[in-house]
């Protein structure tokens, strides 16, 4: 009797921990590799709109307009604010806002703040990288 009630607990707690062993095992192992193709940690489509920059060629009068939190850089030519609100975009690296139809000076960062048709327009042919959500008239 006395090693009935050795065993029969001793059996629970053998059991119990093999199951969850088994469970732990199952729980992290798995078809698809960490950060692989399976199991992304971020998407193709998120990197691609916000992460990799683009590269835009303006033909004279094209207007890029920004969707909020679009990062720009004029790289070549000449482009100035398109701004209908009255309020400017950031200019991040000279720490000012440029009103509408002021000059963009060239390499530097620009950020939308809404989505509310701000952007730039070339005035002769431009080079702009981007980064987020733009469209181009």
């Amino acid at each position: 009797m006395k090693l009935h009630r050795i065993i029969l607990p001793a059996v629970v707690v053998v059991t119990a921990a093999l199951v969850l062993a088994l469970w732990g095992f199952t729980a992290f192992a798995g078809d698809a590799d960490p950060g692989g193709s399976g199991d992304p940690l971020v998407t193709q489509s998120y990197v691609d709109q916000y992460v990799q920059w683009k590269v835009a060629d303006l033909k004279a009068g094209q207007v890029l307009k920004g969707k909020a939190g679009t990062e720009l850089l004029v790289r070549r030519g000449q482009a100035v604010v398109v701004d209908s609100s009255g309020n400017g975009i950031p200019d991040v690296t000279a720490g000012v806002d440029i009103a509408a139809n002021d000059k963009v000076a060239l390499n530097h960062l620009l950020i939308i703040p809404r989505e509310d048709g701000r952007g730039i327009k070339a005035i002769d042919f431009a080079v702009v990288m981007y980064r987020g959500g733009a469209s181009i008239q």
